[in-house]
């Protein structure tokens, strides 16, 4: 398997302006209002200036936070299909893969098309099948972490392949108990400084298993009116294990997938300030690039590097972390 190597993005007049007063907080009071009340506050706001597409960064917020080596471990979730969760997961690693990282990606959705069975496919060359190993056999106890951990086919980007049996994950109580996941990558010893956690559109044993294994959540949620009602159930469970089971989770970025210029993505900027006031919120532009990215095998970034949805991940990325080295 030949390996693409990522490295920093030329300069690009479409960077999104850094805020940290946003004036969609002033739709927060009005969420679930009565129509006219909503259109009401709409009407405030300039089109231009304030329905733009910006990144929010919360006014007590340093920002890009100090990464002192060691390892960190981020999910990205979302019960609802379709939110960006896997472009999510790629994009940022690739980003981070070119800032010097190592960067792993547990593909934890089931479904066929999923991360590991069509994007970021694992590098089994010379490897027998009766040896290839994969989550499932990581969540049944079967394999430690690090020998379902492939190489992809780019350089500093690691893929953990979900495996035809995972969903029975979700139902046998032998697999995926609450922590296990977690065991699992601090038992690794896998030369990875970040491991990403792609969750599967469900709140049930595999997410869980995701939100209390991480140190920081991301949550991708598409601009639309069914997405942001999935918001409820996610912000109860987010909290939940915040409460019971990981004190120390914090929800690092909320991205808006599939953004566009319209007063539908102020109300889900709102709706995403009001459930998680400490996150960056973070557009993520409509790209039809991301399609193509994903029928190659690649990151958007590996193939178009001056695509909106590269600089846009690019941008949030450089955010979370510093470059590796550059910071203390």
């Amino acid at each position: 398997m030949s390996m693409t190597v990522l490295g920093p993005l030329p300069e690009s007049a479409d960077r999104l302006d850094v805020v940290r007063e946003w004036r969609i907080d002033d739709l927060i009071d009005v969420l679930g209002c009565e129509k006219e009340v909503v259109e009401a506050a709409l009407a405030k706001l300039d089109y231009s200036r304030d329905l733009r597409a910006q990144l929010f960064v919360p006014p007590e917020l340093t920002v890009p936070a100090t990464f002192t080596g060691g390892h960190r471990t981020y999910v990205c979730v979302n019960q609802k299909g379709g939110a960006g969760k896997t472009t999510t997961a790629v994009e940022l690693a690739a980003a981070w893969v070119a800032m010097g990282y190592t960067v792993r990606v547990i593909d934890a959705d089931p479904q066929e098309a999923s991360l590991s069975g069509e994007w970021l496919l694992p590098n089994f060359e010379g490897i027998a099948a009766k040896d290839r190993h994969t989550l499932t056999d990581v969540l049944f106890d079967r394999q430690p972490l690090d020998e379902a951990t492939y190489e992809t086919s780019v350089q500093g980007l690691y893929i953990v392949p979900s495996g035809d049996e995972l969903a029975t994950a979700e139902y046998d109580p032998r697999a995926a108990r609450d922590g296990s996941l977690r065991t699992a990558i601090r038992k690794s010893k896998a030369p990875v400084d970040i491991t990403i956690i792609d969750a599967p559109p469900a709140l049930g044993k595999l997410s869980i298993n995701g939100l209390i294994a991480a140190d920081q959540v991301i949550v991708p949620l598409k601009v639309g009116a069914l997405d942001r009602k999935a918001l409820v159930d996610l912000h109860k469970t987010i909290r939940r294990v915040q409460d019971d089971e990981n004190p120390e989770l914090v929800v690092a970025a909320a991205v808006m997938t599939s953004w566009d210029k319209s007063n539908y993505a102020g109300l889900v900027g709102a709706a995403l300030r009001r459930d998680f006031p400490e996150a960056i919120i973070a557009p993520a532009r409509r790209n039809v690039q991301v399609a193509a990215a994903a029928d190659f095998g690649l990151p958007v970034r590996a193939l178009h590097p001056r695509a909106t949805t590269t600089g846009d991940y690019d941008q949030l990325a450089r955010l979370l972390l510093p470059v590796k080295g550059a910071a203390a």
